[in-house]
Parts: structure tokens; sequence; C-alpha cells
């Protein structure tokens, strides 16, 4: 006879399938919301559905996906119990870079691995992604949300986003279209947006402490207060403040009548000016970034937001490894030729816009650098 073995649950192993399906019921709205005419059905299949009659309109359709994840930023995000926003970082991480060649984000899914799924939690998290997702104008059409006990706390999670778009190919953006002359226009970011938080976290002391522990109280009190170096914000509402979505004033640019001026635009994401901005440049033209070094210290050619200045100051970061690290206030760059740069910059203006002259593109061999360096 067979020895009788202990019944032992699903739930048992630590994954509550109950709070799962509640989890799903809580965001079914906030999904809806970012529905588009070409969205069929809603989530809960095994897949999500979305036509592409449109697509028979272009010319040449290029269907561009792009995949990200907010990074070491949700570290801070749960030694601070806010979680609201970090999911507008994930569709921005994704849509931005797609918007880099010109195409419009059709639609988005989310992956959330988590230690122990709670319904209410979820919900704030998949809110940040929905609201991400109405700023770019893409459909959330589907995700998972996984519980992983045993492997991750009960209160860690991390995301990873995917987006899917297209541009007609006669209007994709090329960076061969780059040649020297050609002027630097930036849009400014919010702040850090989702990169450098491994130096970040190290600066502002929250690394090895667990949430939900007085350490993470006692941090979280410290990170609420005002600095005067931060013009009276707090580094709380400062580091987690959303990396920007630029889908929408961009795609109007590029529709109206000075799209067909823009010959490149950059996403400053991981990697700094220095690692992005040469993405969008030909093989034969380097971009020349307006900075000002001195022995007192550096500066760009703009206006820096004030909580990157702080951490970078606080790192004791020279310029170069600054500008690899930190976008510096520069959210996305957009190229076009000096002649049709007040054209371009009117455009943005009158679409709510404050465009700011980055640099200018010489003859080269694909690099960024630096004003001061050419002195």
């Amino acid at each position: 006879m067979s020895e009788i073995r202990e019944h032992i649950t699903y739930e048992d192993a630590g994954v509550d399938t109950a709070e799962g399906g509640r989890a799903v019921d809580a965001i079914k709205q906030m999904v809806a919301e970012t529905s588009r005419p070409e969205v069929i059905g809603g989530i809960g299949g095994f897949g999500g559905l979305f036509s592409a009659a449109a697509l028979k309109e272009m010319e040449d359709p290029i269907l561009i996906s792009g995949t990200d994840g907010v990074g070491t930023k949700l570290v801070l995000a749960q030694v601070l119990d806010r979680h609201e926003t970090v999911g507008q970082d994930l569709v921005a991480m994704c849509v931005n870079d797609i918007l880099a060649s010109g195409a419009e984000p059709l639609f988005f899914l989310d992956y959330v691995a988590i230690g122990h799924i709670e319904a209410e939690h979820m919900a704030k998290v998949v809110k940040g992604v929905a609201d991400g997702c109405k700023l770019a104008g893409c459909a959330l059409v589907g995700g998972e949300m996984a519980e992983h006990p045993g492997v991750m706390r009960p209160d860690d999670y991390d995301m990873a986003g995917f987006a899917v778009g297209v541009v007609d190919r006669p209007k994709m953006l090329d960076p061969a279209n780059v040649r020297p002359g050609d002027v630097i226009l930036g849009l400014p970011s919010t702040g850090v947006h989702s990169n450098g938080y491994s130096l970040v976290r190290k600066v502002v002391g929250v690394d090895g402490i667990m949430p939900g522990t007085p350490e993470a109280a006692a941090k979280k009190a410290e990170l609420e207060q005002p600095l005067e170096a931060l013009g009276g914000a707090t580094l709380a509402d400062a580091l987690l403040e959303p990396t920007r979505i630029y889908v929408k004033p961009v795609l109007e640019l590029l529709r109206g009548e000075a799209g067909s001026c823009v010959h490149a635009l950059a996403h400053i994401t991981g990697g700094g000016i220095t690692e992005n901005l040469n993405r969008a440049l030909a093989a034969d033209v380097d971009a020349v970034v307006d900075r000002t070094v001195t022995p007192a210290g550096y500066s760009m050619g703009w206006d820096v937001p004030p909580v990157i200045t702080y951490i970078a100051q606080e790192a004791g970061l020279t310029a170069d490894e600054a500008c690899k690290t930190f976008n510096m206030g520069v959210g996305l760059c957009i190229i076009c030729s000096a002649e049709d740069e007040a054209a371009v910059t009117e455009a943005l203006v009158a679409l709510g816009e404050q465009p700011f002259r980055v640099g200018t593109c010489v003859s080269g061999s694909g690099k960024v650098v630096y004003s001061d360096e050419q002195q």
C-alpha cells in the first residue's frame, strides 16, 4: 500500500489565485479606458486582438516594436510606498523609443512579477500603465501578473513593457538624413526619468532598506522633507516624477507642415546624452552639444532640473560622467536643418512645448562631443 502524501494546494505553495482574480477585476475599467477602435474584445483571452485594417491605407506600413522596464527606480517606489506613477515610466520607456522612428504607438502589453499579489496594490501599479497608455494614445490590450513566492519577497515586484507601433516607410525618420550644419533641439525632461537610479539609490541611501520596516519609514520621512537645493520640493516627489511621454506633440509636429523638416529624433534614455544622441546621427556626422566646463564646475547650454544637479553634485560626477548617466534635462532631441529651425520651433511652441537649442551637427564619425572639448 502506497504512503498517503500530504495534501498541498497551490495556495499553500504561496500562490493566491483568488486574489489574482480580484486584481484582474480591479483593473478592467482602467484597461477599457485606453481602448482604440482597432481593439477587438477586452482582456481575459489568451492574446490581445488588434485590427490592422487601417494599415492598408499606408503605402508601406512598417511595424516597430520596443520593450523595456522601469529598472531600479522601483526600489525607491517600494521604500516610499508610492506605486501610482511607475506604470507611466514603463509605458514611456517603450513608446518614446519607437517614436524615434516617427512611429505611432498602437498597443501595449505589460508584465508584472511580484512576490505576493494584492489586488489594491496591483490596481495602483496598473493605473499608472493605463495613464501612460492614454498619454501615448495606445491601447493596453493585455498583460500578465505573475506571483513568484519563494523567488521574490512578498512586497517585491518588477515590471516589463512591450509596445508595437507603425509608420509608413516613406515617412520613417532615418539618421542617414542628418547632415553637417543641422541643429539639435531639445524637449525638456521632467527630471531623472527612469535611468541612473542605481546611482541615485546610493546617493539618497535607500540601498539595503527593506520596505515596510522602521528603517524604510525613517528614510521615507527624510526623503519627504523639502530641500532648498530643489526649490522647496522633496527628493521623494522629484525622484518619482514619471518619465515624460512625448508621443502626442511630436506626432502632431511630424504630421504638420514642419514635419518634413525633421531629419531624426533621439530618446535620451539609459546612457544619457552621450550614448543616445549618437543613435540619431549619420555615420559621417558628429553632434556638438553645448556645455561649459570651468575649474568651478560645469553647466549645459540650457537649464538642468535641480534634482539632476543635486544628485550629480552629491555623487561628485564629472561633466562627462553626468552626461553619460543622466538626460541632463533633455528628454527628446529633434534634429533639423538650420534653415528650418525657426519653423520647427514655432510649431512646437504652438503645441505647448518649450524647445531649446542643444547643439549643432558637424562633419565627423557619428559621435557625440561637447563644445568645451573643442575649445
